[in-house]
């Protein structure tokens, strides 16, 4: 017997049980972030973030409902992959200058998965004729947009502070006069 063919409304549900997951996963990783987090904006980004995502995944239920499926997540390899790379460098960096500037670059990477995730979404329950489940959709892109404008923001300021050792003047390339050179 022939495998039925895949459809996009089939591709839809497929992605939606993932960003589900990745969701949920999101807001575990937010909120341990949120406590390894020193400077007070990033940590604070953090925790309104993982509130966030609690009502995103809120939304996403009502999207599940919308298309009359269980609200069901599938393991999300990308998002494992991008937690645990988190996980690893705030390891890696614990205690260090950088830790906070790579907390924010794991974080923004999250948001640019979900980002992705979201856009196609959008524009597949668009194309399927769902526009209550696309304006849900729309919501949270535009949050996780929001959210990765803010992280590049503190990230800016933070990434500064990362920079600085006690050997940056020793490592520092030696400025030469024009009027030496010539």
């Amino acid at each position: 017997m022939a495998a039925k063919q895949k459809t996009l409304q089939d591709a839809f549900y497929e992605t939606l049980k993932d960003v589900y997951y990745a969701e949920r996963q999101s807001v575990k990783a937010l909120k341990k972030s949120a406590k390894s987090a020193e400077n007070e904006e990033l940590r604070q980004a953090f925790e309104t973030h993982a509130e966030e995502s609690a009502e995103q995944v809120e939304r996403l239920q009502q999207v599940f409902e919308i298309i009359g499926k269980p609200a069901r997540g599938k393991t999300c390899e990308a998002m494992q992959g991008l937690t645990f790379e988190m996980e690893e460098d705030k390891e890696d960096f614990e205690d260090s200058p950088a830790a906070d500037a790579v907390l924010a670059a794991s974080a923004e990477a999250i948001e640019h998965y979900e980002i992705a995730r979201y856009g196609t979404l959008k524009t597949w329950a668009t194309q399927l004729g769902y526009a209550d489940a696309a304006k849900l959709l729309d919501a949270t892109l535009q949050e996780e947009k929001k959210t990765d404008q803010l992280l590049t923001e503190i990230a800016e300021r933070i990434n500064v502070e990362g920079t600085e050792t006690d050997a940056d003047e020793e490592l520092a390339p030696k400025k030469t006069s024009k009027a030496k050179a010539a």
